[in-house]
């Protein structure tokens, strides 16, 4: 009796563009209720889970132009390669701040979690 097992193959989401759009909160839906109940929790989280201060996030309140949002996905987009400009990043973080930390939060879960195994039924 000859056996074939199933054999996985694997698929890697490198690439130089983001993840998930601004306004993808579907794809992670506790995440965003907490960005939605609890704003400055969930920066502070995240900003350390980018490897930055988790206080730092508290300093957007003090500007017209929130820029730890503004640096830390700037930061977020040079360490993963991912296309962009400053002007959009700012303009993001201006307009869609709650949706541009849910973003960062996603991208850096799928970067550090890159490669997915996918089996294959025989």
């Amino acid at each position: 009796m000859v056996v074939t097992q199933p054999r996985p193959f694997i698929t890697t989401t490198v690439t130089n563009q983001w993840t998930s759009g601004i306004c993808d909160c579907l794809q992670d839906l506790p995440q965003c209720c907490l960005a939605f109940w609890c704003l400055p929790c969930f920066t502070c989280k995240t900003a350390h889970e980018a490897g930055e201060c988790l206080c730092l996030p508290l300093l957007d309140a003090f500007g017209l132009i929130p820029p730890m949002t503004t640096a830390l996905r700037v930061s977020v987009r040079q360490r993963y390669g991912i296309e962009g400009t400053i002007c959009n990043d700012c303009v993001y973080a201006c307009f869609c701040g709650p949706c541009t930390w849910c973003q960062i939060a996603r991208e850096i879960k799928t970067r550090t979690n890159p490669i997915t195994f996918v089996s294959m039924a025989a």
